[in-house]
């Protein structure tokens, strides 16, 4: 991993750790802060780097493996698997960005119809 990735576990959290970690490498790697063929550092020491247990960091990375965003090989470590989008995947994701654009529209004080017109604005910019 590069030195500008900061990864940050609030040990007063009530997440565990595991899952803030997988939370956060999964973010890096959809936003293209970690790329494709990146190598992780091993469990040990990530686990040492930020101070949990080996198995909370085997934890994190078993689940990313499981969400096809990183593979894990013996002594190739593991690596940022290249992106792959099921229609389900897509849907997901889309609908994530569409929860976090509705409750930013309503602290906003946004009606519907005002919100969903940005939303037309914007496709109508975007090519396909």
């Amino acid at each position: 991993m590069t030195g500008a990735v900061v990864i940050d576990i609030d040990t007063e959290s009530a997440v565990p750790a595991f899952e803030q970690l997988r939370t956060q490498l999964a973010d890096m790697i959809r936003s293209g802060a970690l790329e494709t063929g990146t190598r992780l550092p091993s469990i040990r020491q990530l686990a040492s780097d930020l101070g949990l247990a080996p198995g909370t960091v085997a934890r994190a990375f078993r689940e990313l493996e499981s969400d096809a965003l990183v593979t894990s090989r013996v002594r190739h470590g593991t690596v940022v698997a290249p992106a792959r989008h099921t229609a389900s995947q897509s849907r997901s994701q889309v609908e994530e960005a569409a929860r976090g654009f509705a409750l930013a529209a309503r602290r906003l004080g946004l009606s519907d119809q005002d919100a969903l017109e940005a939303v037309r604005v914007q496709l109508g910019r975007i090519a396909t």
